[in-house]
C-alpha cells in the first residue's frame, strides 16, 4: 500500500470520533469519516441485471456480451468451502503474523454470506483474513532447514484460475478504520520474467482503504521490485472526477472486471467506472490464467504498530465485531 493511502486512513481514523448505532451488525460503529470520493451515480450505466443463480442476488453484467458461468461460491454452508479457498499465511518463506490463520475464527460463513472479520489474539497481535483460489511465489511456506540448491517450500496446486472473462463480487464494506478490504487477483508467475503478458498482472478490482472510500483500480506488473510499474482505472482524473469512489458502508455493493485480451473495463453497482483501457493506451494487459483473492488486511504492520499497543483504531474495530462482508464471487466466460 502506498505512503498515501496510508496516511489517508490514518487520518481517516483521526477524524472518527462519537458513535452511531449500526442495525445490521447490532453493534455501535463510529461516524463515517468524510471522504472525497464520487458518487457511483455520476458514471455511465452500463450492466443488466441477470438471475444466473437461482435464487441468489443478481449479477450485473456489462451490455453487449454474452456470458457463461463458470465458477462461483454463494457461501450457502455453514463453513468455508477448503475446496474453494485456502488462507494466505506466509510471506516469502516465514509466517505472516498479520495474516489470520483458520483457528483464529477470523471467518464466517452464515445466511448465505461470508464475514471476514478483524481479531485481537490473546499475545496481543491483531490479524483478518485473506483468502485466495491459488497462491504467488511469496506465499510458499516456512522450511526447518531451508538451505541446498532448492530451499523453497513445497508449492500446492491452485484451487481455480482463469483468463479472460468477467469477475464480480458482491460485498458490503467494513465500516471502522485501522483495517481495509479487497477483491483482486494475481498470477502464479507474476514478476518472472519481463514479458508481462506471460508473468501476468495484479488485478486491484476493489480496494477501500477507509471507509465508504474505494479507491482507483490499479494494475501492477512487472514484480514487485525495481521493474515495478502499474497503470489505473479511471486514468484521467479532472478536479471534477476524483476517480475513487464514495460508496455506502451500510449497503451491499457490486464489483466486476471485464477481462478482454486487449484491456480491461471496471464496473461498480451496474455502471462503467472509467474506460476500458489496454492496448490502445499502451497499456499491458496479462494473457495468463491468475487466481482470485477476497482478503482484508490491518493496517501499519510495516511500522510494527501491530502488537496490541497504541492501535486505537484496530481495538475498536475487533471490539466492536467490524467486518467484511461478502454475498458471492462468480467469473463468466465471455461467449462473444
Amino acid at each position: 500500500m502506498s505512503d498515501r493511502l496510508v496516511k489517508i486512513a490514518i487520518v481517516a481514523a483521526a477524524l472518527c470520533s462519537g458513535e452511531a448505532y449500526c442495525e445490521d451488525a447490532q453493534v455501535p460503529r463510529p461516524f463515517k469519516p468524510t471522504v472525497k470520493g464520487d458518487p457511483v451515480e455520476m458514471y455511465p450505466v452500463a450492466c443488466t441485471g441477470h438471475e444466473t443463480v437461482k435464487g441468489e442476488a443478481l449479477s450485473l453484467l456489462p451490455d453487449g456480451h454474452k456470458f457463461k458461468l463458470v465458477w462461483s461460491d454463494e457461501f450457502n454452508g455453514n463453513s468455508l468451502d477448503a475446496s474453494k479457498w485456502s488462507y494466505r499465511t506466509n510471506f516469502w518463506g516465514r509466517r505472516a503474523h498479520w495474516f489470520a490463520l483458520p483457528e483464529d475464527g477470523c471467518v464466517e460463513v452464515k445466511d448465505g454470506l461470508v464475514r471476514l472479520k478483524v481479531k485481537k489474539l490473546p499475545n496481543g497481535q491483531f490479524v483478518s483474513p485473506q483468502l485466495q483460489t491459488g497462491e504467488i511465489m511469496w506465499d510458499v511456506p516456512p522450511m526447518d532447514n531451508p538451505t541446498g540448491f532448492w530451499w523453497l517450500g513445497r508449492r500446492e496446486k491452485p484451487k481455480f484460475v482463469h483468463a479472460f472473462g468477467y469477475y464480480e463480487c458482491r460485498f458490503r464494506l467494513q465500516r471502522m478504520p485501522g483495517w481495509w478490504s479487497a477483491f483482486w487477483m494475481q498470477t502464479e508467475t507474476q514478476g518472472c520474467c519481463l514479458d508481462t503478458a506471460r508473468a501476468g498482472i495484479e488485478h486491484d478490482i476493489m480496494e477501500s482503504f477507509a471507509p465508504g472510500d474505494v479507491s482507483r483500480h490499479v494494475f501492477h506488473y512487472d514484480g514487485y521490485g525495481p521493474n515495478y510499474a502499474k497503470f489505473s482505472i479511471p486514468g484521467n482524473i479532472t478536479k471534477e472526477w476524483q476517480g475513487s469512489l464514495n460508496l455506502s458502508t451500510d449497503e451491499f455493493h457490486t464489483v466486476g472486471l471485464l477481462w478482454e485480451p486487449d484491456g480491461y473495463t471496471v464496473f461498480v453497482d451496474g455502471r462503467r467506472h472509467g474506460e476500458k483501457t489496454g492496448h490502445a493506451q499502451g497499456k499491458p494487459v496479462s494473457h495468463v490464467p491468475e487466481f482470485i483473492l477476497v482478503s482484508t488486511e490491518c493496517m501499519w504492520y510495516r511500522q510494527n504498530r501491530m502488537t496490541g499497543k497504541g492501535v486505537p483504531e484496530l481495538e475498536a474495530a475487533a471490539a466492536a465485531g467490524d467486518d467484511f462482508v461478502v454475498d458471492f464471487v462468480r467469473v463468466y466466460d465471455i461467449e462473444k
